[in-house]
């Protein structure tokens, strides 16, 4: 029996507020005249790339306007970059259902999302791949399906359309078994996904309580780190006070130094709110280059 996504572990899909706009105006260009011209010329573009498929509706389009400042032919680049990774990837993604991940959302406790926002409207991403990661169970493909269902999820909301999103990599307790479980195969997938493949404006990366052995981890990730994500990337150990001058511990729980109460949920209250949006996922499954994956 399916259990229904429920408050808070569930994502706002209502339209922005006004207040929304106004930071969306400030940083993202958007006005009610951009907005509409800007999607009228996405959606010419598209018309006339016959090799892609793609969805054109209005809030659809929106979902690459935002992270692209509402210039469509960045946009249309970005939907080129996300067709052309499918492509490359498609065995790991094809006709992938948040079903196939299920026991790794319900029995696993490695990606959690904060219930709260931070003071600046972003969702918070934690990825628990220490001590916690099990790679037997859960294997590195598994971790990036799990990854790429929720970013399926995420790019629903129009707050977070805005206000981006911020990963917090939690490495307690990591040793050589996660650190086998990871490959420079899996690096670049995930690192090309994160700087090329997702519709969604990544603010910063934290990485928290690296032991001595992250150096293996970090040697096979450098080399596929770009400019961009250099300078948003953030390393404090277990110095949380470090943390706290990029989110503040009022938005924090108390794992990380916060002052809200620590973690008591995970992927397994959250799941339901993957399995919710399933469609969503399936019609995606279907977007990218117009002939074969």
């Amino acid at each position: 029996m399916k259990t229904i996504a429920q408050p808070p572990f569930d994502i706002v899909t209502e339209p922005p507020t006004e207040a929304m706009l106004e930071v969306s105006r400030r940083e993202l260009r958007e006005t009610p005249e951009v907005r509409e011209q800007s999607i009228k010329q996405l959606r010419d573009l598209l018309h006339n790339a016959t090799d892609l498929n793609y969805a054109d509706d209005d809030d659809f389009l929106l979902i690459f306007l935002r992270p692209c400042h509402f210039y469509p032919d960045s946009a249309l680049k970005m939907m080129r970059r996300i067709a052309d990774f499918k492509k490359n990837n498609f065995p790991l993604m094809h006709n992938l259902s948040p079903e196939d991940e299920k026991i790794s959302f319900v029995d696993h406790k490695i990606v959690n999302v904060l219930t709260n926002r931070d003071s600046k409207g972003r969702r918070i991403l934690i990825v628990s791949c220490g001590a916690v990661w099990d790679p037997k169970a859960v294997t590195a493909e598994k971790l990036f399906r799990m990854f790429y269902l929720v970013h399926l999820v995420a790019q629903l909301e129009a707050e977070t359309q805005i206000n981006g999103v911020v990963i917090v990599m939690d490495f307690e307790g990591l040793s050589l078994k996660q650190v086998r479980g990871l490959s420079p195969s899996f690096s670049k997938l995930l690192l090309t996904f994160l700087q090329e493949a997702v519709p969604l404006r990544m603010k910063e990366f934290h990485i928290l309580k690296q032991p001595y052995i992250f150096n293996m981890v970090w040697t096979l990730f450098k080399p596929f780190i770009g400019d961009k994500l250099k300078k948003r990337l953030y390393f404090h150990g277990n110095d949380m006070k470090k943390l706290h001058k990029h989110i503040d511990p009022a938005d924090l729980p108390k794992n990380y130094g916060g002052t809200r109460p620590a973690l008591d949920y995970g992927s397994r209250d959250w799941y339901p709110c993957i399995e919710k949006y399933t469609e969503h996922i399936h019609r995606w499954n279907n977007y990218g280059y117009a002939a074969g994956p």
